[in-house]
């Protein structure tokens, strides 16, 4: 195989920002199928970034029975992402799926389980990770450089930055607000940076203090209310099994003015580290505190610079095409979504939730 050929099932805003102008940029990556709840959408994807003899499908069964399809991008609301991903796995399409993996951990399990019997590769899109500071960081910790990181704190803070678009704020359609939506790109590179995914009690709280009130400073103009049915901040404490502890914060709208969004704090036996203003190591030697600076180099910027949404597509066509595993792998986002479901079970029960 020299080549990839996906078919893309949702063409709406993610679709557009990121996995069309990422994918157009691979010369491997040849997008031949489209499918969209609305034709004219599919039809415009098609015209723009379809190889010539690209095709719309009228529905996703359709797209799924074309035998020239090897992949497809899933990128639909949360709650059609493990039908259509289940779908396409049993009829022989490796699967590159939108975060978060599912709207709830069960339908992210039989995900994971059906990638495993049939074979097909099944990733999800937590771009995040290719950011070069992430890239960075990430071989800082594998070579234990920070040590034993016993501590780690994940930020999706944003001050007025509710999406009032498509189905962000609807329950049924999502699963969540800001913690499914932004939380789960901090908490990934929280549990990547650290190597651990063995989790042992999480103990969360969600809010709707601000999604009554509407806002007209909202970076994407106010929200209506009556429609806004997810919470708009979360927060957790999630304590690992090697006794490890994991901050998890959350918001669409919180009156702060600390805000980040996919960045990790991170505090280890021998250096910590955090995102926050630049990429900064801190620690100590020769009997003197330090903070150190870290600007990076060739070969953390060259190919597609701080294009992290390019550097996703590039590994994922080269997982394909070299039969290797995927830089974010099923069982790794499986966990992830374990974890956001227990912050909004202990939040509604008002408990902290152990897993075994």
């Amino acid at each position: 195989m020299s080549s990839v050929h996906i078919g893309m099932i949702g063409c709406g805003g993610i679709a557009f920002g990121k996995h069309f102008p990422a994918l157009a940029k691979i010369p491997e990556a040849k997008i031949v199928a489209f499918f969209d709840v609305s034709a004219e959408r599919a039809h415009e994807a098609k015209a723009k970034f379809g190889t010539p003899d690209a095709r719309v499908y009228g529905s996703v069964e359709e797209l799924l029975n074309d035998p020239d399809v090897h992949a497809v991008h899933v990128c639909t609301p949360n709650d059609t992402h493990a039908e259509i991903s289940i779908k396409a796995m049993e009829a022989g399409k490796h699967v590159l799926c939108e975060k978060p993996m599912a709207k709830t951990s069960e339908d992210a399990r039989r995900m994971l389980e059906t990638s495993e019997r049939t074979g097909r590769k099944l990733s999800i899109a937590y771009q995040n990770r290719f950011r070069a500071d992430s890239r960075w960081l990430h071989e800082a910790c594998r070579q234990g450089e920070l040590g034993e990181i016993y501590l780690a704190k994940a930020h999706a803070i944003r001050r007025r930055a509710v999406p009032t678009w498509g189905v962000f704020l609807d329950l049924e359609k999502q699963g969540g607000g800001p913690l499914i939506d932004i939380g789960t790109h901090a908490l990934d590179l929280a549990l990547w940076m650290m190597d651990n995914y063995e989790p042992r009690i999480v103990l969360g709280t969600t809010y709707r203090k601000l999604a009554e009130q509407g806002s007209e400073a909202n970076a994407w103009g106010s929200w209506d209310p009556a429609k806004f049915t997810v919470e708009d901040s979360a927060f957790a404490m999630i304590t690992m099994k090697n006794g490890a502890t994991v901050w998890l914060e959350s918001s669409w709208a919180l009156n702060t003015l600390d805000v980040d969004e996919a960045k990790v704090t991170l505090c280890g036996t021998k250096a910590g580290a955090d995102m926050k203003n630049g990429l900064r190591i801190n620690g100590e030697a020769h009997g003197k505190l330090y903070t150190k600076e870290i600007t990076l180099g060739d070969q953390w910027n060259s190919a597609a610079p701080n294009d992290s949404a390019e550097r996703e597509a590039r590994a994922w066509i080269d997982a394909i095409l070299h039969d290797r595993e995927p830089v974010v792998t099923a069982k790794q986002a499986y966990v992830v979504q374990q974890i956001l479901e227990a912050v909004y079970e202990s939040a509604k029960k008002g408990q902290a939730v152990s897993f075994a």
